[in-house]
């Protein structure tokens, strides 16, 4: 194959709702999710042996095989022939442990390169499949755009695409253990969830306004107290403009949607002053 790149765009939790614990141990997701401009990207090249994944930060794990490499071995065995040596470089935006599915983002962009250069007729369905079986959230991240995402996160719908807007993205300078998130969940009560069926409704009329004042996460309602620092930035949101705010996934990066490119400039250089990761970003439609 010819050295080919690919964009992998981050996404934002417009709703999440969490339906309960499933016997296998994996939780029952309810989401809007929305791919965004912020993105890495994603170059691969066939190599004479072996497969080498190469990046400019810290996300390679030590002594064990990448998610990329899970993925592109799950690949070659689902169009059944051995896989090349392959060198994969990912050059990186996207905060890791953000909740903005940075590592899922360029796990699918491998695969759709790997399907453009070696499988060019497999259909979007097949190469969600194979990207589910290394994480949840990839067929999400393998379509993009805006999408109703059910079970694990692999039962996706597509909705109509959130109307033009801004979003400003703010990540503080901590992470959020998701596993931790989780288990707080299966021990408490989750009081406030998400209107997901009137978001849809505001996204099939085009009604920006309506979608945005429908924005929820319910693992704000069980953050712990040191993680408060995710409503002040909310809070600034809020001030500078936006029409609401939200953490995204299990954080903790928080998003404000705005109307208008010039008020989500000056929110995102206001916010920037305090928040080194703070980005502008546009909504991304399907690949």
């Amino acid at each position: 194959m010819k050295r080919m790149t690919q964009q992998a765009p981050a996404k934002v939790n417009l709703a999440l709702d969490i339906r309960g614990r499933r016997p296998d141990g994996y939780h029952d997701m309810r989401m809007v999710m929305q791919t965004v401009s912020l993105c890495d990207a994603v170059t691969v090249e066939e190599a004479e042996q072996g497969f080498a994944l190469h990046t400019d930060g810290d996300f390679i794990p030590a002594g064990k095989k990448t998610l990329e490499q899970q993925a592109a071995e799950a690949f070659f065995a689902a169009i059944g022939r051995s896989m090349p040596g392959m060198s994969v470089t990912l050059e990186k935006r996207t905060p890791a442990y953000a909740g903005l599915g940075g590592g899922s983002a360029d796990v699918a962009a491998l695969l759709r390169i790997l399907r453009d250069a070696y499988c060019p007729e497999m259909s979007c369905e097949e190469l969600e499949r194979i990207g589910f079986s290394v994480g949840s959230d990839m067929p999400f991240c393998v379509r993009g755009g805006t999408a109703l995402a059910e079970g694990r996160g692999e039962l996706l719908t597509d909705l109509r695409p959130l109307p033009d807007c801004f979003f400003v993205l703010c990540k503080p300078d901590f992470g959020i253990p998701t596993p931790s998130l989780f288990a707080l969940v299966d021990g408490g009560e989750l009081k406030r969830r998400p209107d997901i069926g009137g978001m849809a409704a505001a996204l099939e009329a085009g009604d920006l306004d309506g979608a945005a004042a429908r924005l929820g996460n319910v693992f704000e309602d069980i953050l712990p107290p040191e993680y408060r620092e995710v409503f002040a930035i909310k809070g600034r949101l809020l001030e500078l403009g936006a029409l609401n705010a939200a953490m995204s996934g299990s954080g903790p990066t928080v998003f404000g949607v705005f109307r208008q490119r010039q008020a989500a400039e000056q929110a995102a250089r206001a916010l920037k002053e305090d928040y080194v990761q703070t980005f502008l970003a546009e909504p991304v439609k399907k690949f």
